[in-house]
């Protein structure tokens, strides 16, 4: 295949699924920012990997932390003289007894897409209502000048929305592709000169990618990468990290630099990487074929990852129908907060990507179910050894939606053997470090941005708490309530009702089921 329809494949089939969608409307919502904030009584858990201590007082100037007093001991009334004092016209919110942590980062954030008909108002309140206060948009997928005035924007407070980070997917805007590496060099030149953070690739040609990543180097940005199977026999995720590569996505490209008895991926003689059950399919069959945990190989291959500073971005939410189609496709928020049209989106399809349920069973699950149980060990065994692993939840596809996903992301490190302070590391502080933002986000302390989440339940005990639904709980009286739910959103300073925030999405998808006469069922029911 030539270097421009391999570049070119890739660009379409994402484009397909995220053609520019509205852009946000002007903030109407959250209150703030004030010259002086003061968050009373709350239980920190923090992102550096400290354990939680309270309660505590967090003092916020305009938009950046300015204290964090630890006022008390737990269940002894606090003496007013030790907390600190609010100033005339500051704003006290008293947040006794609930748990403050930082602002969650998610590394994998597409915003919306016209297929599915998720604008940016929807995306950015779902996420904004789960504690997501910064967003990496890999592939800017409704084009790189939409994501950075909505950057531009969000960091002005002028839209409800995370703060943004635009990566640019690689040869984004080219009529033919990049075909040379002088091509290539020009173009990331040019990215870095409009604004862009960074790039994400799908593949290309050795000697392109060498030019390209050599060249974003130069210019101080940031690269991850998504190896797809169309290029990775010839560049897997060991070049990439040699050549200057950040992350990786996913898992693709990790297997391949394992492979010790091939050098492809075993494909069937009638495999056809269009057809999306095919590609999905044996994609659960790919971590079978690597080498073994503890192997020579395994070992030589995290080593070098370890040493080259490289950060895994797994992702595990996004693919998780695969192993288990019923329990994705029937989650309980589905039916107040999945836009009609992304639900059409998720069904079975030969041209809608992810959508390949064509005839998906029990062997399917099964393989993925192995494939997970593999890529998990190398994952934990990875955090083990001191490697880095962020958070990030590529929603918007595969039953996965905004929000909702990034929590079950959290359940799903922890699954992979992450102790559950380690997970919101890698929802924090990981993946400040990750975007080259360490000293301004990912950990509350003293000259940070004011980028929270508050919970009035222990999300530590239980990430289902952090679910815009909250968890089921019994209480002593043998009546079953629901708990949890973020409480509030904080980002740069400004206060956000988070569930009020999933109230407007609830209505947003109430107003278009009555638009269209949609009624939610299950797929093949009549």
């Amino acid at each position: 295949m030539k270097p421009t329809t391999l570049s070119l494949l890739f660009l379409f089939i994402f484009q397909l699924s995220t053609a520019q969608v509205e852009k946000a409307p002007p903030r109407v919502e959250g209150e703030g920012p004030w010259e002086q904030l003061i968050i009373r009584g709350v239980t920190l858990i923090n992102g550096n990997g400290a354990p939680p201590t309270g309660p505590v007082d967090v003092v916020v100037t305009g938009n950046r932390i300015a204290g964090v007093h630890v006022v008390g001991y737990p269940g002894v009334q606090i003496d007013p003289k030790r907390r600190p004092q609010l100033k005339v016209g500051g704003k006290e919110l008293d947040a006794t007894g609930m748990f403050l942590l930082p602002g969650f980062i998610d590394v994998h954030g597409h915003i919306g897409g016209q297929a599915q008909g998720a604008d940016a108002e929807y995306v950015f309140k779902l996420w904004m209502a789960h504690g997501i206060t910064t967003v990496r948009d890999p592939s800017a997928g409704n084009g790189l000048d939409w994501v950075l005035d909505q950057k531009k924007k969000s960091a002005a407070s002028e839209i409800t929305a995370p703060r943004l980070f635009a990566y640019t997917a690689f040869g984004q805007g080219t009529k033919e592709g990049i075909n040379t590496p002088k091509q290539a060099r020009e173009w990331v030149r040019e990215n870095a000169r409009r604004g862009a953070d960074g790039i994400k690739f799908f593949g290309a040609p050795p000697k392109i990618m060498e030019a390209a990543l050599d060249e974003n180097k130069k210019a101080g940005l940031r690269a991850t990468a998504h190896h797809a199977q169309m290029a990775v026999a010839k560049w897997n995720v060991l070049h990439s990290a040699r050549t200057g590569l950040n992350s990786m996505e996913h898992w693709y490209g990790l297997p391949e630099a394992m492979f010790t008895d091939r050098t492809v991926q075993d494909y069937p003689a009638n495999y056809n990487y269009n057809n999306e059950q095919d590609r999905f399919s044996q994609a659960g069959k790919l971590w079978e074929q690597a080498a073994e945990q503890g192997s020579d190989k395994w070992i030589e291959v995290m080593d070098e990852l370890l040493e080259l500073d490289f950060t895994l971005s797994p992702t595990f939410n996004i693919y998780e129908a695969s192993r288990d189609l019923m329990r994705a496709r029937t989650a309980e928020w589905h039916p107040d907060y999945t836009m009609p049209s992304l639900w059409k989106f998720y069904q079975p399809s030969k041209i809608s990507h992810g959508s390949y349920w064509h005839f998906w069973g029990t062997e399917e699950e099964v393989a993925w179910k192995r494939n997970y149980r593999k890529w998990m060990d190398f994952v934990n065994e990875y955090k083990n050894r001191g490697g880095r692993v962020a958070a990030g939840s590529d929603s918007g596809f595969i039953f996965q939606l905004y929000g909702f996903a990034y929590i079950r992301e959290l359940e799903l490190l922890r699954e992979a053997g992450l102790h559950p302070m380690e997970v919101i590391m890698a929802a924090t502080l990981n993946g400040a470090e990750l975007l080259g933002v360490e000293d301004e986000l990912g950990s509350v302390e003293v000259g940070k941005l004011a980028d929270f989440v508050i919970v009035e339940e222990n999300p530590l005990a239980n990430f289902k708490v952090l679910y815009g639904t909250g968890a089921i709980k019994l209480t002593e009286d043998n009546e079953v309530v629901r708990v949890g739910g973020v409480k509030y959103t904080i980002k740069d300073g400004i206060i956000y009702d988070a569930k009020e925030l999933l109230q407007d999405v609830k209505d947003m998808v109430d107003r278009k089921k009555e638009e269209t006469g949609f009624e939610f069922k299950q797929p093949g029911k009549n």
